[in-house]
């Protein structure tokens, strides 16, 4: 099935086929949303870890190699690679977000400088790439993310990374409510279960953004 008729919500189900997407490589930046080493630990108790195993093998067998290999196409065409990552500044944490001191899966107490803060070394990013630290669910909000895709005239951003229902939902809808054309791409994200994923693409699809496959995306770049 093609990205034009694929994911349709009850909105857009006899919605015409939108037009072919162009991406210039000159103002395009992929953005790689929390991809971190905590987020592949094992939970505290071996019934949690088991509940949670579908998600760990998505992750380990599509995501983070299909994520390589998207940053891959996108450094070889020298489109801007932005990481961004869920950390706190203070070792406290007093400068996250309400929603991260909350009781719960959403709380994240995540020191910068600690390992399971980092992006995965599968996808580590070289010296010269941007890693915003977010203490927000959304990367543009409470971070320079906004500032920096102006200033470097990006008009497109392609997204992946995790959670789709959480930080990535908020993220695209930021983007596209900044007018910024976005575009996630399936295979390279995952949420907590496949029918969140599923649903939470089909919500934001066409409305903030574009769903497509990672073989299309790499279809779309003007030559």
């Amino acid at each position: 099935m093609s990205w034009k008729t694929a994911y349709r919500s009850f909105y857009y189900a006899n919605a015409e086929a939108p037009d072919d997407i162009v991406l210039d490589p000159q103002t395009t930046a992929l953005l790689v949303i929390d991809i971190q080493n905590t987020y592949l630990d094992p939970k505290d108790t071996p019934e949690e870890t088991a509940r949670w195993q579908p998600f760990y093998d998505r992750m380990r067998k599509t995501v983070i190699p299909n994520t390589a290999r998207l940053i891959k196409e996108c450094r070889k065409r020298k489109v801007e690679v932005i990481f961004a990552r869920i950390a706190c500044l203070k070792p406290d944490g007093r400068d996250r977000s309400l929603s991260q001191k909350k009781p719960g899966f959403n709380y994240l107490l995540l020191p910068k400088d600690l390992p399971e803060g980092q992006v995965v070394p599968e996808l580590e990013p070289r010296p010269d790439e941007i890693v915003i630290t977010k203490t927000t669910d959304s990367a543009l909000t409470g971070t320079n993310l906004r500032l920096i895709l102006h200033n470097m005239g990006i008009k497109d951003v392609i997204c992946c990374g995790i959670f789709t229902d959480q930080c990535v939902s908020s993220t695209v809808r930021s983007l596209a409510d900044e007018s910024f054309g976005v575009v996630v791409v399936d295979d390279c994200g995952a949420a907590a279960t496949d029918e969140l994923h599923r649903r939470e693409l089909e919500i934001i699809n066409m409305i903030y953004c574009h769903v497509v496959q990672l073989d299309e995306v790499l279809t779309f770049f003007k030559e």
